[in-house]
Protein backbone atom coordinates (compact mmCIF):
# COMPACT_ATOMS: atom_id res chain seq x y z
CA UNK A 1 0.00 0.00 0.00
CA UNK A 2 1.10 3.46 -1.56
CA UNK A 3 0.71 6.10 1.37
CA UNK A 4 2.41 9.42 -0.09
CA UNK A 5 3.04 12.46 1.92
CA UNK A 6 0.31 15.33 2.74
CA UNK A 7 1.11 18.75 1.46
CA UNK A 8 -0.43 21.86 3.08
CA UNK A 9 -1.20 20.26 6.20
CA UNK A 10 0.21 22.38 9.67
CA UNK A 11 2.95 19.84 10.10
CA UNK A 12 6.95 20.87 11.22
CA UNK A 13 7.52 20.74 7.37
CA UNK A 14 5.11 20.73 3.84
CA UNK A 15 4.87 22.91 0.99
CA UNK A 16 1.63 24.60 0.36
CA UNK A 17 0.44 27.05 -1.65
CA UNK A 18 -2.72 28.54 -0.59
CA UNK A 19 -3.80 31.57 -2.87
CA UNK A 20 -7.39 31.97 -0.83
CA UNK A 21 -8.66 32.51 2.42
CA UNK A 22 -11.56 30.59 3.58
CA UNK A 23 -13.27 33.22 3.84
CA UNK A 24 -12.46 33.66 -0.07
CA UNK A 25 -12.65 29.93 -0.72
CA UNK A 26 -16.36 30.71 1.05
CA UNK A 27 -17.53 32.91 -1.44
CA UNK A 28 -16.34 30.80 -4.46
CA UNK A 29 -18.69 28.40 -3.02
CA UNK A 30 -21.31 30.22 -3.22
CA UNK A 31 -20.48 31.69 -6.13
CA UNK A 32 -21.05 28.34 -7.89
CA UNK A 33 -24.31 27.80 -5.66
CA UNK A 34 -25.43 30.90 -7.52
CA UNK A 35 -24.65 29.95 -11.12
CA UNK A 36 -25.59 26.10 -10.97
CA UNK A 37 -28.82 27.61 -9.53
CA UNK A 38 -30.20 30.46 -11.79
CA UNK A 39 -27.95 29.55 -15.09
CA UNK A 40 -27.84 25.77 -14.66
CA UNK A 41 -25.67 23.01 -16.57
CA UNK A 42 -26.83 21.98 -20.69
CA UNK A 43 -26.85 18.14 -20.99
CA UNK A 44 -28.12 16.43 -23.81
CA UNK A 45 -28.51 13.04 -21.83
CA UNK A 46 -31.69 11.88 -22.06
CA UNK A 47 -30.51 8.62 -18.78
CA UNK A 48 -29.03 11.78 -17.54
CA UNK A 49 -32.01 14.26 -17.09
CA UNK A 50 -33.74 11.68 -15.82
CA UNK A 51 -31.39 11.34 -12.77
CA UNK A 52 -31.00 14.80 -12.36
CA UNK A 53 -34.68 15.27 -12.07
CA UNK A 54 -35.56 12.18 -9.60
CA UNK A 55 -32.68 13.77 -7.39
CA UNK A 56 -34.82 17.46 -6.96
CA UNK A 57 -33.14 19.71 -9.61
CA UNK A 58 -35.24 21.56 -12.12
CA UNK A 59 -34.57 20.12 -15.87
CA UNK A 60 -36.14 21.94 -19.17
CA UNK A 61 -36.14 18.95 -21.26
CA UNK A 62 -36.76 21.46 -24.75
CA UNK A 63 -33.51 23.19 -23.78
CA UNK A 64 -31.96 20.64 -21.62
CA UNK A 65 -30.72 22.75 -18.95
CA UNK A 66 -30.32 21.76 -15.68
CA UNK A 67 -30.68 23.72 -12.89
CA UNK A 68 -29.56 22.20 -9.10
CA UNK A 69 -30.93 23.53 -5.58
CA UNK A 70 -27.94 24.41 -3.30
CA UNK A 71 -29.17 21.59 -0.83
CA UNK A 72 -28.76 19.20 -3.57
CA UNK A 73 -25.45 20.20 -4.77
CA UNK A 74 -24.22 20.48 -1.05
CA UNK A 75 -25.58 16.73 -0.16
CA UNK A 76 -23.68 15.29 -3.22
CA UNK A 77 -20.59 16.73 -2.04
CA UNK A 78 -21.00 15.19 1.71
CA UNK A 79 -22.07 11.97 0.51
CA UNK A 80 -18.82 11.74 -1.96
CA UNK A 81 -16.33 9.69 -0.17
CA UNK A 82 -13.54 12.10 1.30
CA UNK A 83 -10.32 8.98 1.09
CA UNK A 84 -10.96 5.41 -1.18
CA UNK A 85 -7.79 2.92 -2.61
CA UNK A 86 -7.05 2.99 -6.09
CA UNK A 87 -5.71 -0.51 -6.97
CA UNK A 88 -3.52 -2.40 -8.98
CA UNK A 89 -3.04 -5.34 -9.93
CA UNK A 90 -0.82 -6.54 -7.07
CA UNK A 91 -1.48 -4.84 -3.81
CA UNK A 92 1.84 -3.47 -3.54
CA UNK A 93 0.92 -1.21 -5.97
CA UNK A 94 -2.35 0.34 -4.54
CA UNK A 95 -2.34 4.01 -3.39
CA UNK A 96 -4.62 5.96 -1.11
CA UNK A 97 -6.13 8.98 -2.52
CA UNK A 98 -7.45 11.69 -0.10
CA UNK A 99 -7.32 15.69 0.20
CA UNK A 100 -4.09 17.00 0.68
CA UNK A 101 -1.91 13.46 0.04
CA UNK A 102 -0.27 14.15 -3.22
CA UNK A 103 1.08 11.12 -5.92
CA UNK A 104 2.27 12.02 -9.56
CA UNK A 105 0.73 10.10 -12.74
CA UNK A 106 1.41 10.06 -16.39
CA UNK A 107 -0.93 12.32 -18.34
CA UNK A 108 -2.33 12.31 -21.60
CA UNK A 109 -3.35 11.87 -24.19
CA UNK A 110 -0.38 12.56 -26.40
CA UNK A 111 -0.85 11.92 -30.36
CA UNK A 112 2.95 11.64 -31.15
CA UNK A 113 6.30 10.45 -29.58
CA UNK A 114 9.51 10.50 -30.62
CA UNK A 115 10.57 7.01 -31.68
CA UNK A 116 13.47 5.63 -29.56
CA UNK A 117 15.20 3.94 -32.10
CA UNK A 118 15.23 6.24 -34.85
CA UNK A 119 14.29 9.96 -33.00
CA UNK A 120 11.52 10.52 -35.59
CA UNK A 121 8.78 12.12 -34.72
CA UNK A 122 5.61 10.30 -35.72
CA UNK A 123 2.36 8.99 -34.57
CA UNK A 124 2.19 6.95 -31.58
CA UNK A 125 0.80 3.46 -31.41
CA UNK A 126 -1.03 0.43 -29.57
CA UNK A 127 2.85 -0.88 -29.14
CA UNK A 128 3.85 3.37 -27.47
CA UNK A 129 1.09 2.59 -25.65
CA UNK A 130 1.90 -0.45 -23.62
CA UNK A 131 5.92 0.79 -23.84
CA UNK A 132 4.83 3.84 -21.88
CA UNK A 133 2.87 2.14 -19.17
CA UNK A 134 5.36 -0.22 -18.74
CA UNK A 135 7.86 2.35 -18.43
CA UNK A 136 5.76 4.00 -15.53
CA UNK A 137 5.74 0.16 -13.91
CA UNK A 138 8.86 0.45 -13.35
CA UNK A 139 9.43 4.40 -12.05
CA UNK A 140 9.06 4.28 -8.30
CA UNK A 141 8.60 8.19 -8.57
CA UNK A 142 5.03 7.79 -10.58
CA UNK A 143 2.55 6.42 -8.70
CA UNK A 144 -0.27 5.88 -11.27
CA UNK A 145 -0.60 5.11 -15.05
CA UNK A 146 -3.07 7.66 -17.13
CA UNK A 147 -3.19 6.63 -20.89
CA UNK A 148 -0.12 8.48 -21.69
CA UNK A 149 -0.42 8.36 -25.59
CA UNK A 150 -3.18 7.19 -27.84
CA UNK A 151 -3.16 4.14 -30.47
CA UNK A 152 -3.63 5.43 -34.00
CA UNK A 153 -3.19 2.07 -35.62
CA UNK A 154 -6.46 0.75 -34.65
CA UNK A 155 -9.66 1.99 -35.48
CA UNK A 156 -11.17 5.01 -33.97
CA UNK A 157 -14.12 3.53 -32.81
CA UNK A 158 -11.57 0.72 -30.86
CA UNK A 159 -8.98 3.39 -29.58
CA UNK A 160 -9.59 3.73 -26.21
CA UNK A 161 -10.52 0.14 -25.64
CA UNK A 162 -7.54 -0.98 -26.76
CA UNK A 163 -5.76 1.54 -25.22
CA UNK A 164 -6.64 0.34 -21.84
CA UNK A 165 -6.23 -3.45 -22.79
CA UNK A 166 -2.64 -2.56 -23.88
CA UNK A 167 -1.86 -0.44 -20.50
CA UNK A 168 -3.54 -3.03 -18.26
CA UNK A 169 -1.60 -5.30 -19.79
CA UNK A 170 1.61 -3.59 -19.12
CA UNK A 171 1.27 -2.29 -15.68
CA UNK A 172 0.81 -3.16 -12.28
CA UNK A 173 -0.11 0.01 -10.84
CA UNK A 174 -3.45 2.01 -11.00
CA UNK A 175 -4.42 2.76 -14.37
CA UNK A 176 -6.97 5.80 -15.39
CA UNK A 177 -8.53 5.75 -18.74
CA UNK A 178 -10.62 8.03 -20.83
CA UNK A 179 -13.16 6.07 -23.02
CA UNK A 180 -15.13 8.35 -24.84
CA UNK A 181 -19.13 7.72 -24.26
CA UNK A 182 -20.78 4.68 -22.41
CA UNK A 183 -20.28 2.01 -24.92
CA UNK A 184 -16.48 2.07 -24.43
CA UNK A 185 -16.77 2.48 -20.98
CA UNK A 186 -18.76 -0.83 -20.85
CA UNK A 187 -15.86 -2.47 -22.65
CA UNK A 188 -13.35 -0.64 -20.30
CA UNK A 189 -14.99 -2.36 -17.29
CA UNK A 190 -15.14 -5.66 -18.81
CA UNK A 191 -11.83 -6.00 -19.78
CA UNK A 192 -10.99 -4.45 -16.33
CA UNK A 193 -13.16 -6.96 -14.56
CA UNK A 194 -11.79 -10.02 -16.57
CA UNK A 195 -8.49 -8.82 -14.81
CA UNK A 196 -9.83 -8.79 -11.29
CA UNK A 197 -11.37 -11.83 -11.84
CA UNK A 198 -15.38 -10.99 -11.48
CA UNK A 199 -17.53 -7.71 -11.67
CA UNK A 200 -17.77 -8.18 -8.02
CA UNK A 201 -14.15 -8.10 -7.44
CA UNK A 202 -13.94 -4.78 -9.49
CA UNK A 203 -16.11 -3.37 -7.00
CA UNK A 204 -14.10 -4.43 -3.98
CA UNK A 205 -10.61 -3.73 -5.73
CA UNK A 206 -10.93 -0.99 -8.24
CA UNK A 207 -8.42 -1.30 -10.77
CA UNK A 208 -9.21 1.87 -13.01
CA UNK A 209 -10.31 5.01 -12.84
CA UNK A 210 -12.14 6.26 -15.71
CA UNK A 211 -11.81 10.30 -16.37
CA UNK A 212 -14.11 12.57 -18.49
CA UNK A 213 -14.23 16.14 -18.96
CA UNK A 214 -17.19 18.65 -19.30
CA UNK A 215 -17.04 21.16 -21.97
CA UNK A 216 -16.59 25.08 -21.22
CA UNK A 217 -18.69 27.16 -20.55
CA UNK A 218 -21.65 24.76 -18.24
CA UNK A 219 -21.72 21.62 -20.34
CA UNK A 220 -22.00 18.05 -19.28
CA UNK A 221 -22.38 16.40 -22.76
CA UNK A 222 -23.97 12.70 -23.24
CA UNK A 223 -20.30 11.44 -23.67
CA UNK A 224 -19.50 12.45 -20.52
CA UNK A 225 -22.71 12.18 -18.36
CA UNK A 226 -22.60 8.21 -19.75
CA UNK A 227 -19.21 7.52 -18.65
CA UNK A 228 -20.16 9.22 -15.14
CA UNK A 229 -23.24 6.98 -14.60
CA UNK A 230 -21.35 3.94 -15.38
CA UNK A 231 -18.43 4.01 -13.73
CA UNK A 232 -21.28 4.57 -10.58
CA UNK A 233 -22.91 1.78 -11.02
CA UNK A 234 -20.06 -0.63 -11.45
CA UNK A 235 -18.09 1.25 -8.17
CA UNK A 236 -14.87 2.18 -9.45
CA UNK A 237 -13.76 6.08 -8.66
CA UNK A 238 -14.74 8.81 -11.54
CA UNK A 239 -12.20 11.88 -12.36
CA UNK A 240 -14.68 14.98 -12.72
CA UNK A 241 -12.13 16.98 -14.59
CA UNK A 242 -12.93 20.33 -16.31
CA UNK A 243 -10.62 21.85 -18.72
CA UNK A 244 -11.94 25.41 -18.46
CA UNK A 245 -9.40 28.11 -20.01
CA UNK A 246 -9.54 31.66 -18.53
CA UNK A 247 -9.98 34.37 -21.03
CA UNK A 248 -11.63 31.98 -23.38
CA UNK A 249 -14.22 29.64 -22.18
CA UNK A 250 -14.08 31.00 -18.27
CA UNK A 251 -13.74 34.37 -17.07
CA UNK A 252 -10.12 36.04 -17.24
CA UNK A 253 -9.75 36.28 -13.23
CA UNK A 254 -8.73 33.45 -11.28
CA UNK A 255 -12.17 33.27 -8.45
CA UNK A 256 -13.98 33.60 -12.10
CA UNK A 257 -12.27 31.12 -13.35
CA UNK A 258 -12.44 29.61 -10.72
CA UNK A 259 -16.31 30.09 -10.64
CA UNK A 260 -16.91 28.09 -13.82
CA UNK A 261 -14.73 25.28 -13.24
CA UNK A 262 -16.44 24.51 -9.48
CA UNK A 263 -19.79 24.75 -11.18
CA UNK A 264 -18.71 21.99 -14.25
CA UNK A 265 -16.81 19.64 -11.95
CA UNK A 266 -19.78 19.75 -8.97
CA UNK A 267 -22.59 19.07 -11.22
CA UNK A 268 -20.46 15.65 -12.28
CA UNK A 269 -20.01 15.01 -9.07
CA UNK A 270 -23.97 15.45 -8.30
CA UNK A 271 -24.74 13.38 -11.46
CA UNK A 272 -22.17 10.51 -9.86
CA UNK A 273 -24.13 10.75 -6.17
CA UNK A 274 -27.47 10.93 -7.49
CA UNK A 275 -26.51 7.41 -9.45
CA UNK A 276 -25.12 5.80 -6.73
CA UNK A 277 -25.31 7.88 -3.59
CA UNK A 278 -21.11 7.29 -2.08
CA UNK A 279 -19.67 6.63 -5.54
CA UNK A 280 -16.01 7.57 -5.72
CA UNK A 281 -15.11 10.66 -7.68
CA UNK A 282 -12.08 12.60 -7.96
CA UNK A 283 -12.29 16.84 -8.09
CA UNK A 284 -10.19 17.05 -11.35
CA UNK A 285 -8.72 19.91 -12.99
CA UNK A 286 -7.06 20.59 -16.31
CA UNK A 287 -8.22 24.03 -16.43
CA UNK A 288 -5.55 26.71 -17.50
CA UNK A 289 -5.29 30.31 -19.02
CA UNK A 290 -5.26 31.05 -22.77
CA UNK A 291 -2.09 31.72 -24.45
CA UNK A 292 -2.79 34.72 -25.90
CA UNK A 293 -0.54 34.60 -29.11
CA UNK A 294 -1.69 31.20 -30.16
CA UNK A 295 -5.36 31.04 -28.43
CA UNK A 296 -4.11 27.56 -26.73
CA UNK A 297 -3.80 26.30 -23.05
CA UNK A 298 -0.96 27.70 -21.56
CA UNK A 299 0.04 24.24 -19.51
CA UNK A 300 2.88 24.93 -17.53
CA UNK A 301 2.40 28.74 -17.20
CA UNK A 302 2.66 30.07 -13.64
CA UNK A 303 -1.27 31.47 -14.37
CA UNK A 304 -1.65 27.32 -14.67
CA UNK A 305 0.08 26.46 -11.30
CA UNK A 306 -1.83 29.45 -9.51
CA UNK A 307 -5.38 27.74 -10.93
CA UNK A 308 -4.43 24.44 -9.64
CA UNK A 309 -3.38 25.26 -6.17
CA UNK A 310 -6.72 27.12 -6.09
CA UNK A 311 -8.15 23.68 -7.24
CA UNK A 312 -6.39 21.88 -4.37
CA UNK A 313 -7.60 24.10 -1.98
CA UNK A 314 -11.39 24.01 -3.34
CA UNK A 315 -10.97 20.05 -3.07
CA UNK A 316 -9.85 20.15 0.20
CA UNK A 317 -12.42 21.91 1.64
CA UNK A 318 -15.09 19.40 -0.18
CA UNK A 319 -12.88 17.07 1.58
CA UNK A 320 -12.52 15.53 -1.80
CA UNK A 321 -9.17 13.44 -3.50
CA UNK A 322 -7.74 16.45 -6.30
CA UNK A 323 -6.72 15.60 -9.55
CA UNK A 324 -4.78 18.52 -10.63
CA UNK A 325 -2.65 18.19 -14.73
CA UNK A 326 0.44 20.35 -15.94
CA UNK A 327 4.12 20.46 -15.47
Amino acid sequence: MIRNQHAGRRMSGGFSLNVFTADELEEIHLATLEVLERAGIYCDDPQALDIFADGGCTVDRETGIVRFPGHVVEDAIASAPSSFVGCGREEAYDIVFEPGRVGFTTFGEGLMVVDPESGELRQSTRQDVADTARLTDYLDGIDAYEIAVGASDVPPAMAEIENYAAAVGSCRKHICACPIGGRETRQVIEIAAAVAGSRDALRERPIVTLGMCPVSPLKLPKECSEVIIEAARAGLPANILSMAMAGASAPITLAGTLVTHNAEVLSGIVLSQLTERGAKVFYGSSTTAMDLRLAAASVGSPECAMINAGVACLARQYRLPSYVAGA
